[in-house]
């Protein structure tokens, strides 16, 4: 380590006891203000100066600062001088050192300085059994810890419960609490955050009994037990009790990092609206927000006026050079749509780190803009950032042509990478989204190892590309093998299923579903719904509907649909009645489209007209094509064509090719020339390659008796080359 001149020159040193202790003042002070270089820098100059000699205190500061900076090389040479000064044998020297090795792992180094200490204290014993358990050797810092002649120091138990917990050896740190309670030895606020700090779901009973320890013994007055609670209580998806925690808490215990745990435990169980609320109140406390907190926040937020006032607030507190707060920014605007944004964060990051290259082309890859995303690879390579799977895992995932993704299976094959599962996934969806199942199952086959991610891949492939007896086939192959399907391979299955109307697959599908315990995931109830409406049965669609514990907005629209299907209007509009009677559900745009074509197929004008007007009047929708088609076809059908026409030419809808359809096979089913006419004149200028519009038309005119007017219709569509397409069956005869 190369050091600069002590700024501030020394006093003329002499031998005296006075001026050394001065100096050994000045370096104490440095390292309690975190100076350790220039504690180095100060030792130097002493050690250099031919009228002073460094005593145990000035070598015990300086492998202090040595441990602080994890300069081993620095501190071999002070340990070597104070071996040769004979220095070695004060405790306050060897302990430093104890804890230099340790944090350099050198347990051999470690276990070598405490045997020559002649009466180890507390804190060497402490250093040299948490640097055994935390680098991984429990057994060995337990069998030292047994021989201990005194273990009445809470210090040297809680060496041992931390040292355990950081290395994962849960169980030990479990027993070690209970046998130091037992032991008589008195806890303190350390001891009970680490262990309320492993407890996880399995564990709840443990850390509630330990909830009750802290309240009785009052520890829940400190800010580290009150945080190790917090966090407990969320690892175990408490959130109520959590709260209630926080609640309770006595007025100036909550600290920063209590709002981090809250802030960061309601993110991770999607409540984001109360993460932000927690947000507020920590600036209500007075209390400046970390990195950490928005770091948190920023993956709260889905709105983007809420996104913008939360980045002008790090960027207030000066958090905008934070590298992990940039990349939280840039992944929070690309969240909430604006990917322009988004890249205005990354530029402005000055130092950018592979997790930021990897934000802003999984950004462009949700925008499916492929061109920005493999620009921005390019420049990360310039950068000389080295990709990861994430990395080409996003650039296949915004491919759009199949030379890109041949391309990036070529660069993540010379960079080592295609071995990875992540990129091996990544290939097939991306072959199966460009229809090329061939090399998409070629490299399914050719993974070594697949996981549930690699089924699901080729399975949604082979549906994506309608090859269902393929995608069966694989679901078959998957029931065989060491894995077992999910809720998303499931949903799958069900879809195939009911794309080919197929009962007979659907059905053992359901079995496996309530066997498995599967009935209850919202998302294959309503997939059911649908499936066995599709397939003809509408009693199980109804059946699965009421056997569903929860049902969401999806739920109702199946079943309003299942109705539609199979010409149920009444029981249709009767389902939507009994859905608006229920707060917790309202209707959205495809609620309506749903109920307004059950009505239509089933010729109820009344109802069909009153849920239109109410969809614009009570739930403030505006009607869409889809609704204007429906009600449209309601009135054509029931023969008030002149309603229909009124509907059609108000100034809220901009006509639309599916509704004149829609209104031309009304003209057709009831004679009306005049407004069928109409309807022709405008679709033989939008589509005039349809040959059903001649067809349709002709027919008009036939209906009303004009054959001549009709084989001159029919003769135009002769001499435009327009033929109508034969009619076929999907049935074998």
């Amino acid at each position: 380590m190369k050091f600069n001149l002590y700024r501030e020159a020394l006093p003329t040193i002499t031998e005296s006891a006075a001026e050394i202790l001065k100096l050994n003042q000045r370096l104490v002070k440095l390292n309690r203000s975190h100076c350790y270089a220039e504690t180095l820098q100060l030792f130097t100059q002493i050690h250099s100066s031919l009228s002073i000699r460094p005593d145990h205190y000035t070598v015990s500061a300086a492998v202090t600062a040595c441990a602080k900076l994890r300069d081993i090389f620095f501190g071999t040479q002070l340990h070597g001088n104070a071996v040769r000064s004979g220095l070695k044998a004060y405790p306050h020297v060897a302990n430093p050192l104890l804890s230099l090795y340790a944090k350099a792992e050198d347990l051999n180094a470690v276990r070598w300085v405490f045997d020559e200490i002649a009466d180890p204290d507390v804190y060497s014993w402490t250093t040299l059994l948490s640097a055994y358990a935390k680098l991984g050797h429990v057994d060995y810092a337990c069998e030292v810890f047994d021989k201990m002649p005194q273990k009445s120091n809470v210090a040297i138990w809680n060496a041992m419960i931390t040292g355990c917990a950081e290395n994962g050896d849960e169980e030990v740190a479990f027993s070690l609490f209970c046998e130091m309670h037992r032991m008589g030895v008195k806890h303190d606020n350390y001891s009970v955050a680490s262990v309320l700090s492993l407890c996880c779901l399995e564990a709840l009973g443990f850390g509630r009994q330990l909830h009750c320890l802290v309240i009785r013994t009052g520890f829940l007055g400190r800010a580290s037990v009150l945080n190790a609670l917090l966090t407990m209580y969320f690892n175990c998806a408490s959130v109520a009790e959590a709260f209630e925690v926080f609640e309770e808490a006595e007025d100036g215990v909550c600290d920063q990092i209590t709002f981090n745990v809250m802030i960061d435990g309601l993110v991770g169980v999607g409540r984001h609206e109360e993460a932000l609320t927690m947000f507020k109140g920590m600036q209500e406390a007075c209390l400046r927000p970390t990195e950490l907190t928005f770091v948190s926040v920023m993956s709260s937020c889905s709105d983007a006026r809420v996104a913008n006032h939360v980045h002008a607030q790090a960027i207030k507190l000066g958090f905008e050079a934070f590298t992990a707060v940039g990349n939280a920014a840039v992944t929070m605007f690309s969240g909430c749509g604006d990917w322009q944004a988004a890249y205005l964060v990354f530029q402005t990051l000055e130092e950018k780190d592979l997790i930021s290259w990897n934000a802003m082309i999984s950004t462009y890859a949700q925008v499916n803009d492929s061109e920005s995303a493999v620009l921005v690879y390019l420049q990360m390579q310039g950068a000389g950032e080295k990709p990861d799977e994430f990395t080409y895992g996003s650039l296949l995932a915004s491919s759009e042509y199949i030379e890109t993704v041949q391309m990036i299976q070529a660069v993540a094959h010379k960079n080592g990478l295609i071995l990875k599962i992540q990129v091996s996934n990544a290939m097939v969806s991306a072959y199966a989204r460009q229809g090329q199942m061939n090399l998409a199952y070629q490299t399914f086959q050719d993974m070594k190892y697949k996981n549930l991610i690699t089924w699901n891949a080729i399975i949604s492939g082979f549906l994506l590309n309608g090859m269902v007896n393929e995608g069966l086939e694989q679901f078959h192959e998957l029931l065989v093998s060491e894995l077992s399907p999910d809720v998303y391979t499931l949903s799958i299955i069900v879809s195939m299923c009911a794309s080919i109307t197929s009962l007979r697959d659907g059905k053992p599908v359901h079995a496996y579903i309530l066997k498995f315990g599967f009935s209850q995931q919202l998302c294959l109830g309503n997939a059911l719904i649908t499936m066995y409406a599709k397939c003809g049965v509408l009693d199980w669609s109804v059946r699965v509907f009421e056997a569903m514990n929860e049902k969401d907005i999806v739920s109702w629209n199946a079943l309003i649909s299942a109705y539609a299907q199979h010409g149920k209007g009444k029981e249709a509009v009767d389902c939507f009645e009994a859905m608006q009677d229920l707060s917790s559900i309202t209707p959205d745009q495809a609620t309506f489209t749903a109920v307004l074509s059950a009505c239509s197929h089933a010729g109820l004008v009344d109802d069909g007209t009153r849920i239109f007007n109410s969809m614009i009047s009570n739930y403030g929708f505006m009607p869409e094509v889809d609704h204007f088609s429906c009600i449209v076809d309601l009135l054509g059908r029931a023969g008030y064509l002149d309603e229909a026409e009124t509907v059609i030419n108000s100034k809220e809808i901009e006509a639309h090719p599916n509704i004149w359809w829609t209104l031309i096979s009304s003209c057709a089913a009831h004679g009306n020339l005049r407004l069928g006419r109409i309807v022709a004149g405008y679709l033989l200028e939008t589509e005039q390659n349809n040959p059903s519009v001649y067809v349709l038309l002709a027919s008009i005119y036939a209906a009303a008796g004009q054959w001549e007017e009709a084989a001159n219709v029919r003769e135009l569509m002769n001499r435009t080359g327009e033929a109508k397409t034969p009619g076929c069956s999907w049935i074998n005869s």
